[in-house]
């Protein structure tokens, strides 16, 4: 529990500092409503007036106490426990849920019941009662759906196949299983060179796959194969 909480310090810490310096500000990312002139305070705010958390920090003198309550009061409890099945490692009960998303028993039950029904959540019926756990379907759709809106997909997935071309060049095999199971020895380079290697495998997986789903929908959307505009761009698949 208390690695729990110092996680979601984290994550609060994180949602603070997300947006990268020089970005231009979008409108939606803005406030919808600007205060006037008779909202403004009469005097400026000092440093020591101005705090990003909901709760004051002073207040506590654990930090898992402080995470846990910030968390509790800048979130939903939708928010909490949605967070907490999305990162849960097993089927969980409702109640195991509701003991880290600080909410009743009923509440997590319900919530749970409610992402089920619009399924993000699974749902399973035992001997021992319901479980829940995140659905690694919809992620992995999700996931693809994100990769395929991005304008550099071809570029990142021709840069992965170089990459890879290297490795196959440098250890004579398309497989990094078979450079671990040799006889010979590794280095600490060359098995950091290999985890590397299964990583990008493993990205390009997602990449491709997001290419066909962008083809598709592309397909889908036109009503026809789409016709290549770009004659010297050969398909990275």
């Amino acid at each position: 529990m208390r690695e729990t909480y110092i996680w979601l310090y984290l994550v609060l810490l994180c949602t603070m500092t997300d947006e990268k310096p020089g970005d231009p500000l979008t409108e939606e990312s803005g406030p919808d409503e600007f205060p006037d002139s008779d909202e403004l305070p009469e005097e400026p705010l000092s440093v020591d007036e101005m705090s990003p958390f909901e709760v004051e920090p002073a207040d506590f003198d654990d930090i898992n106490d402080f995470a846990k309550a910030e968390w509790v009061e800048s979130t939903t409890a939708r928010d909490r426990v949605q967070d907490v099945i999305k990162r849960a490692a097993s089927p969980k009960t409702a109640g195991d849920i509701a003991a880290i998303a600080e909410v009743s028993t009923t509440t997590a039950r319900k919530k749970l019941n409610d992402l089920a029904a619009e399924g993000t959540v699974l749902a399973e019926r035992t001997d021992n009662g319901k479980l829940y756990q995140r659905d690694p379907d919809w992620y992995l759709m999700q996931r693809v759906q994100r990769l395929a809106k991005s304008d550099s997909l071809v570029d990142q997935i021709q840069n992965l196949q170089q990459e890879l071309a290297e490795y196959r060049d440098t250890y004579g095999t398309d497989m990094p299983e078979e450079v671990l199971v040799s006889d010979g020895d590794l280095s600490e380079a060359e098995l950091e060179e290999i985890s590397q290697w299964r990583t990008a495998m493993r990205d390009l997986t997602f990449l491709r796959a997001a290419y066909r789903f962008r083809e598709a929908r592309e397909c889908a959307t036109n009503g026809s194969q789409k016709t290549r505009q770009d004659d010297t761009r050969v398909s990275p698949l």
